[in-house]
């Protein structure tokens, strides 16, 4: 039996688990927080780049706080955020949730019995790797069931002939096999 972990261990932060999906997902982020930084940098420019030399005079009546100045960038530069988190909160999930659907979907055939299904993901998907591994354990217990079958099917044909060595002698393998697995 596994030893259980304690809540220190369990708090660590494990930053080498799938480098390469860790580095996919944060590239995909880094990308929208950049896009938005520079639509925001770009709106605030063009803002501040503006001639105020005929309403400079007028500005003292209209203008009260520097926060009266500035709130159009600010809010510009919020709805670009918003607007390019909203687009990656719609679409990068995407990109993880298709594969564990697919493959959630496979594992409930498996859980009702059917070992002859098989884990199909796009070429260009993310978690091939789960999704290898998840066909690897299907194989595997594909290959089992099928050794206890063929050691059923030896056990009932000596039980019909009447062999009590041969029904001993497949019951000892059948048995080591189903020792094999752990439950």
């Amino acid at each position: 039996m596994e030893p259980t972990k304690t809540f220190k261990d369990r708090k660590k932060l494990n930053l080498a688990v799938k480098k390469e999906f860790q580095r996919w997902l944060m590239l995909q982020v880094l990308f929208a927080v950049a896009l938005s930084a520079v639509v925001a940098a770009v709106i605030l420019y063009f803002y501040a780049r503006q001639e105020i030399v005929g309403s400079f005079f007028d500005a003292h009546v209209k203008i009260r706080r520097v926060s009266d100045l500035l709130l159009p960038v600010v809010a510009a530069g919020s709805l670009v955020s918003l607007v390019s988190g909203a687009v990656l909160a719609l679409f990068l999930p995407q990109k993880i949730a298709g594969p564990l659907y697919r493959i959630e979907t496979v594992l409930k055939s498996v859980e009702e019995g059917d070992l002859s299904v098989s884990v199909k993901l796009r070429d260009n998907d993310t978690l091939q790797d789960f999704a290898g591994r998840v066909e690897k354990t299907i194989t595997s217990l594909r290959g089992r069931a099928r050794e206890l079958k063929a050691g059923q099917d030896v056990l009932e044909q000596a039980v019909l002939a009447g062999q009590k060595d041969e029904i001993a002698r497949c019951l000892a393998a059948q048995r080591e096999k189903l020792e094999s697995l752990k439950t």
